[in-house]
């Protein structure tokens, strides 16, 4: 197993990072604990060392769980990394509550990398204001986490905002080829950098859809350049070719995954990608996005709609349906994520959103569009 230097610290941890999301379950949709344990230990034999869980995984499941495997292997021979549930943090007491529940479910005394998770505009003001980095100062102090950090899922003007209010030893975001320019992304990627900060790499997969069945744009792309390589591979080794990255993140789901995933990190290198190797990638991504027909940023300066519709969560979920030609399964998602009263049939065309859009988004328009689409 190739390994990389976590900055600040000696530490040197695996290049896959075991992504403890996405266990198999059985019927009723508890986690498979034979499949799940055989998955675990072949990545423990073969030298990963980073297990990624948190609170709500599986239902509350994952810590559990991941807690009766480190009863079966040497606990310091592995780093394990958990997350304050901060959607969930209404006081300062809730913190410690969390934090003793967390070292409880995963039997142990001290968990080595601890976040706050999927940090937003919203959740950090919430948890800033409520001492969550005094919280976190105190829990170090004590032994009870070693190294701090927080996963994100917002634009870069928060991510900055965030990175530049603590002395962070790494953060968590998503990185792939095709959200360069999205949420963190890149700038994200050399602010950290810059700082000395550690970075986990997310999402490498885009939720599996780098390595779902490709648009024929895409796929010709790739062929005119005579890479053979899987989408597997080439997703994960856009990744590892980044020297900034400590870990990528894979959730799997398999022994076959995870012996796959395997043999392509003993492979990785960093900066291993040419330019020309690079560019391809680059034409690969404008071809994504080209079919999308607008390019909503995510900012939310549209929001509120006085009618209630999530705009941005709306046309976020019908590009990625046209981006990545899942219709069906994005109809799923679409019912399933965004609530009846939030979706594009509540949108009356009141045009209070258009003077707002930076992107001049015809959004009356879209939401028409996107209501037939959806249509059951």
């Amino acid at each position: 197993m190739k390994y990389r230097k976590m900055p600040k610290s000696p530490e040197r941890l695996s290049s896959l990072g075991f992504g403890c999301m996405r266990f198999p379950t059985d019927k009723d949709g508890n986690i498979d604990e034979a499949k799940s344990f055989a998955m675990l230990h072949e990545a423990y034999q073969a030298g990963v060392n980073y297990y990624d869980t948190a609170w709500g995984y599986h239902n509350s499941q994952s810590e559990p769980f991941l807690g009766r495997f480190l009863k079966q292997i040497n606990r310091d021979k592995v780093y394990v990394a958990t997350k304050l549930p901060c959607w969930l943090i209404k006081t300062r007491e809730d913190m410690d509550d969390y934090l003793a529940k967390q070292l409880e479910r995963l039997q142990t005394d001290h968990i080595d990398y601890y976040l706050l998770h999927a940090l937003n505009k919203g959740s950090w003001k919430n948890v800033h204001n409520l001492g969550v980095l005094d919280f976190l100062l105190q829990a170090k102090a004590k032994g009870k986490i070693r190294r701090i950090g927080f996963s994100f899922h917002d634009d870069y003007a928060t991510f900055s905002k965030i990175i530049r209010a603590f002395d962070w030893d790494f953060t968590q975001f998503m990185l792939n080829y095709l959200d360069t320019n999205y949420q963190a992304g890149l700038r994200g990627l050399r602010l950290a950098a810059s700082r000395n900060i550690g970075i986990i790499s997310m999402e490498p997969l885009r939720g599996g859809k780098l390595v779902s069945a490709m648009p024929d744009e895409v796929e010709e792309v790739w062929q005119k350049a005579g890479n053979k390589q899987s989408p597997l591979e080439r997703a994960l080794n856009w990744v590892w070719n980044l020297p900034e990255c400590t870990v990528l993140l894979s959730g799997m789901s398999s022994v076959e995954q995870v012996t796959q995933n395997i043999k392509l990190a003993n492979k990785s290198k960093a900066q291993i990608l040419s330019e020309k190797e690079l560019r391809v990638y680059g034409r690969a991504r404008k071809a994504y996005l080209g079919r999308v027909p607008y390019l909503c940023s995510g900012c939310r300066y549209c929001m509120p709609c006085p009618h209630g519709v999530s705009i941005p969560s709306v046309l976020g979920m019908y590009a990625e349906a046209r981006m990545f030609g899942d219709e069906p399964f994005n109809k799923g998602e679409y019912h399933g994520f965004i609530k009846a009263e939030a979706r594009a049939e509540q949108c009356v065309s009141c045009g209070t959103c258009l003077p707002k859009c930076p992107q001049k988004i015809d959004i009356p328009y879209w939401m028409q569009q996107i209501k037939d689409f959806y249509a059951d």
